[in-house]
């Protein structure tokens, strides 16, 4: 019997259809296997670093100090780059000024080179310390992280701003949320940035710790205690 055109297109059609689902699962599993090496080898960039943010953490904030917050904090600020560089030039993991890095090696000679990993982390989380104890004197330890991540980012002259601005209006400045509220009214003040990197290190922390920024108990006295600013231009100032 001969087939008539139709049933010969049919024919055809039934068989192109079944090669094609007879092909993906060979591609299937390998783009399986290349998304779980791609998953491996995040997780090891992603935790290369984890000693060193665990040794200054300790070493600067005691060793109660959930050292994930800093992690947390060059996640936001080089997404965990040692070689990033920003628009101003700041640099490393931590993006540091190399004006501020300076500063930190006049008090610290052993720190190496401003890219190298381990001491772009402990100047950043000395800074961090230095901070730390600045709004200790006026900010409770539920509210002081975010106000040691903004100062890190903004530099503590336009947190003091901010905080002014906010008892004008009669508002609780030690709290972070009414910092937040005022903080389109504060003059020389890119607010959109600082409220967005305290946010995302918030972010980022709840991934690494299945949980948001927490109070926490007070560090104990670091075996080095950091050099006062003398002055607080954006960004980070010397420690």
């Amino acid at each position: 019997m001969r087939m008539k055109p139709w049933m010969l297109a049919l024919v055809m059609t039934c068989a192109v259809t079944a090669e094609a689902h007879a092909q993906p699962a060979p591609a299937k599993k390998a783009n399986a296997i290349e998304r779980a090496a791609q998953a491996r080898a995040a997780a090891k960039a992603t935790s290369e670093f984890d000693d060193t943010f665990r040794k200054y953490g300790k070493r600067y904030f005691g060793p109660g100090f959930d050292w994930n917050y800093f992690k947390a904090q060059a996640m936001a600020e080089s997404n965990l780059d040692p070689n990033a560089t920003s628009y101003v030039g700041a640099r490393g993991l931590m993006q540091l000024m190399p004006s501020t890095y300076g500063a930190i090696q006049t008090q610290r000679p052993e720190f190496g080179a401003i890219n190298d990993p381990e001491w772009n982390i402990a100047a950043g989380i000395m800074h961090d310390r230095y901070l730390w104890k600045l709004w200790s004197k006026e900010i409770s330890e539920e509210e002081r992280l975010n106000f040691m991540f903004s100062s890190y980012n903004a530099g503590q002259g336009t947190l003091a701003r901010a905080r002014k601005v906010a008892q004008a209006q009669q508002l609780d400045h030690a709290r972070w949320s009414n910092i937040e509220s005022v903080a389109p009214t504060v003059p020389r003040w890119r607010y959109r940035e600082t409220l967005g990197y305290v946010r995302k290190i918030d972010s980022y922390y709840g991934h690494l710790n299945k949980g948001p920024l927490k109070a926490v108990a007070p560090p104990k006295p670091a075996t080095t205690a950091p050099v006062s600013p003398t002055s607080s231009p954006p960004g980070p100032p010397p420690p």
